[in-house]
């Protein structure tokens, strides 16, 4: 056993030595709680978007992307299209749904002030919630999914703008 090990943390700090060697950087990791991405992300406003959904969406990607507060003078816009469905899962004797994923989808595009797209890309969750006899508890209930894709939905978001940003920097620094 000992002999394996003996083995093993060789290989691992040479693994270690490599991994550092090769400009690997953690996405969030950075230096202290910033990653090298905040700077970036910090000068985006995120434009109104419509509805319920629209609004927990936005709250959830003003925590991530600007907590400071929106910026003065932006560098960047993101504008969110939100659509949601309902699909019915369990189907009673009586036809009726028991069960129900709340679908939320989202479509974004960062512009520079100027107007210019410089990413977009889809985001989607769904989150499975009980039908029950009592309304208000069916309705607790998917408006608890309806928080549960909303924050997936901004994470998502977020961790796509957060590795836009990172190879942009890369890039930059590469034709340096």
């Amino acid at each position: 056993m000992s002999s394996s090990r003996n083995i093993l943390f060789p290989i691992a700090l040479l693994a270690t030595l490599a991994l550092s060697a090769c400009g690997f950087q953690p996405l969030h990791g950075g230096k202290g709680k910033q990653s090298a991405t905040v700077p970036e992300m910090s000068h985006i406003k995120i434009a109104m978007i419509a509805d319920r959904s629209g609004q927990l969406v936005r709250n959830a990607l003003l925590d991530r992307l600007t907590p400071l507060g929106q910026p003065e003078k932006p560098a960047y816009i993101l504008n969110v299209r939100l659509s949601e469905s309902k699909q019915s899962l369990g189907i009673l004797k009586d036809e009726t749904a028991s069960r129900a994923n709340f679908i939320l989808s989202a479509g974004f595009a960062l512009t520079n002030k100027e107007g210019g797209t410089l990413y977009s890309s889809t985001s989607s969750s769904q989150a499975s919630y009980n039908i029950l006899t009592e309304h208000y508890a069916s309705t607790a209930s998917e408006k608890n999914a309806r928080d549960r894709t909303a924050e997936d939905v901004a994470d998502a978001i977020a961790m796509q703008l957060a590795a836009y940003f990172s190879r942009a920097r890369v890039a930059k620094e590469q034709a340096k």
